[in-house]
């Protein structure tokens, strides 16, 4: 009578059931990391909870209120908002504002971008000239100012005596409205360039190499390789920069106070220096913040939208 043989025996051990941690085990884990990054932020957010969250409601209060700054502030409501819509020096200064901007931010990008190519190939003393072009965003934005006026000044100054030697009639400088703006831009031009710099400096040399000589190969000419590889991959350098560049002019202080006091007659004053004269000199404290809130505003919004319509922000480049 033949058997049948029974199947060999799997004598090797049962695999174990991995089972879920614990809820409380998974909750204690992420308590764990949360406290771990709490404890990472916090000295950030205590900083900035001090100094700018703090100052900007408190800022925010006293635009609604009159405040000499020596008395007992008293609740003005939307006076002070209603005084600014109505004041022309204020309209002025807005305008003042947005000229400043509009002539030194596409300028100095571009400056800039043009100085990065330059000293991105190899060339004698390259670290010496980017030291010299960086050099006055070294320097404080007072001792800049100061510079600029002994070269700006209009009876002793050194561009008027160089004017002078080629026989043309010295520049108005702190009479003339457009003149004096002009020698506020050209100082912050000379000032701002070398953090554009820097900047696209570090964009060019994220860039691979291998894309300019594959694009070479393909017959791509400087121009060709410059639009199609250099800018696209530069955009989020561009962005940073026009969002920094653009914040800068709105706040620009230490230049326009030291060089020309604002004048003459409010031509060169901006949206600050007219907050800070209210505030200081005139001792109109609520409606030197509330200059100061619009001007917040304002450059929120443009980060917003410039942020929300911005392509290349996160492009890798």
């Amino acid at each position: 009578m033949a058997t049948t043989a029974s199947p060999p025996r799997d004598l090797r051990p049962p695999t174990p059931v991995s089972t879920p941690p614990a809820p409380r085990k998974r909750s204690a884990a992420r308590f764990r990391e949360t406290l771990a990054a709490y404890c990472t932020l916090g000295p950030n957010l205590i900083l900035v909870t001090v100094f700018l969250l703090v100052p900007l409601v408190m800022a925010l209060v006293l635009s609604f209120q009159y405040s000499t700054g020596l008395t007992s502030p008293t609740w003005a409501g939307l006076a002070n908002y209603r005084q600014l819509a109505g004041d022309p020096v204020f309209w002025r200064t807005a305008l003042n504002t947005g000229v400043f901007c509009v002539a030194t931010v596409p300028v100095e990008m571009a400056l800039g971008l043009g100085v990065a190519l330059l000293f991105n190939k190899v060339m004698p003393a390259r670290p010496l000239w980017r030291t010299l072009v960086y050099l006055p965003m070294v320097i404080s934005g007072v001792a800049t100012a100061l510079i600029g006026t002994l070269m700006f000044d209009q009876n002793i100054g050194l561009l008027n005596k160089l004017l002078a030697t080629f026989g043309l009639p010295a520049a108005p400088w702190q009479t003339s409205g457009g003149t004096a703006m002009v020698s506020v831009v050209l100082i912050t031009l000379w000032m701002r360039v070398g953090f554009n710099m820097v900047i696209y400096l570090a964009g060019l040399q994220g860039i691979s190499p291998e894309m300019y000589e594959a694009a070479e190969v393909e017959g791509a000419g400087p121009w060709q390789r410059l639009r199609n590889i250099t800018v696209p991959l530069l955009g989020p350098s561009t962005f940073f920069l026009l969002i920094m560049n653009v914040i800068y002019s709105f706040q620009v202080f230490d230049t326009v106070y030291v060089m020309t006091l604002g004048g003459p007659g409010h031509a060169t004053d901006v949206m600050i220096t007219y907050a800070y004269r209210n505030g200081f000199e005139g001792r109109q404290q609520g409606y030197a913040a509330a200059i100061g809130i619009v001007l917040y505003v304002i450059v929120m919004i443009f980060t917003a939208l410039q942020w929300r319509f911005s392509r290349n922000r996160d492009t890798v480049g």
